[in-house]
């Protein structure tokens, strides 16, 4: 074994991942062999599918895979190089611009992934004099973007006003000062509190970044976002966005005004640095923002389960927190617990996401159940009636 080998053989996830797979319980990298929508395929087997974020539910409509195939037959599979250079392609111009007249901004440019927009956008335009302001519940990409900007940090507690203020009237007047967010935090399922976040920001001078990635498709109208949901699009500086949950295929994309976008276009390393997205996944995208104000149906009958679900899961006993969107959290607080019960429900057919460190505190592990437009409500029944026996055979609920 090499000297690498043996310093990372001692990490302690490593050593909790190898104690799981020892016990049968370990709960990731489960292969799927079909289309991802309401109910899936894992080992010849149909499963009912509560861990995916494709809240519309388009990764298979037929629109939405039409443009895809049809982009490559015009367009061929990559684009082999950046934005920067040879892979700016008209499919990506008309992209662009859809996505900026969606969420109210006058210009957005493309990143390969939803991560890299927060890496490239958070790394490039606050510094060393500069201050970012975090939820303590932002995102691993937030966090990352964060310390490759150099700039101060500063974070508040969850969703707390009272501690945004602490932390703001602290700071210099003159300083930049980026308060960055979550539109629906992606674990617990909460929103952030913009309204008074943009109170705060115009008394204190800040600046309002927000990643849209679980609001997108979910909140505002036709699922413009949690900006146009509170109708403060317009008091945002700087709004982030993946493909990779209700746009159904994989990318990002970072939307603001124009000088915002002239700046990362020939700065942001991540952008000038990485190939484009494929045109498939371009067209897919433009698709499915077509789908999404074409059919609001699936927006309505999204929230229709959404709250007949929240519902449920209150009346059965289970702690779920502060959610008011399509995410619930169901709380274990135990880890062993989380994987074995995790497992379980998969045995008997519903497949759910186990939530531990670090997407969570150690106390807070959580079972992520997450809803799509493409569920009925008797799928949701099927899954609770199982989740209400397992979690009383592990005595979580009553």
């Amino acid at each position: 074994m090499s000297k690498l080998s043996e310093k990372l053989s001692k990490d302690a996830l490593l050593g909790q991942e190898r104690l799981t797979r020892r016990q049968g319980i370990y709960p990731y990298f489960r292969a799927i062999s079909s289309d991802q929508d309401a109910e899936v395929l894992i080992n010849g087997k149909k499963v009912l599918m509560f861990g995916s974020n494709s809240y519309l539910g388009l990764t298979n409509h037929p629109k939405v895979k039409e443009a895809g195939m049809e982009a490559i037959k015009k367009y061929g599979t990559g684009c082999a190089g950046s934005p920067f250079l040879n892979g700016y392609m008209d499919i990506h111009v008309e992209l662009e611009n859809k996505l900026a007249q969606f969420v109210g901004k006058e210009e957005a440019i493309l990143y390969s992934t939803g991560f890299q927009s927060n890496l490239g956008a958070l790394s490039t335009l606050v510094g060393r004099s500069d201050y970012i302001i975090c939820d303590e519940r932002d995102h691993a990409s937030i966090v990352d973007g964060r310390r490759l900007s150099f700039a101060n940090i500063q974070k508040f507690k969850h969703n707390d006003m009272a501690s945004l203020e602490d932390v703001l009237k602290k700071l210099p007047e003159s300083a930049i000062k980026m308060i960055v967010v979550d539109g629906v935090f992606s674990m617990e399922g909460d929103i952030a509190k913009l309204p008074e976040i943009v109170a705060l920001s115009e008394k204190y001078g800040g600046s309002i970044y927000v990643d849209e990635a679980h609001s997108l498709g979910v909140l505002g109208k036709n699922g413009r976002g949690v900006c146009n949901h509170f109708g403060i699009t317009d008091k945002v500086d700087i709004i982030i966005g993946t493909f990779s949950k209700s746009l159904a295929t994989i990318g990002g994309f970072v939307a603001a005004d124009k000088v915002v976008m002239d700046y990362l276009r020939i700065h942001s390393r991540p952008y000038i640095f990485s190939a484009s997205i494929s045109p498939a996944a371009t067209a897919s995208v433009l698709a499915a923002l077509e789908v999404m104000e074409q059919e609001p149906e699936r927006l309505e009958h999204l929230w229709e389960i959404t709250n007949y679900s929240l519902k449920l899961f209150r009346d059965f006993g289970f702690e779920i927190g502060p959610t008011e969107t399509p995410i619930i959290p169901l709380y274990i607080r135990d880890m062993m617990k989380t994987f074995a019960i995790t497992k379980e429900l998969l045995d008997n057919g519903i497949f759910v996401s186990p939530v531990i460190p670090p997407a969570c505190a150690p106390e807070d592990t959580l079972i992520r159940f997450a809803l799509m437009a493409t569920h009925s409500k008797e799928q949701i029944d099927r899954a609770v009636d199982v989740l209400v026996k397992v979690f009383r055979k592990y005595e979580i609920i009553k």
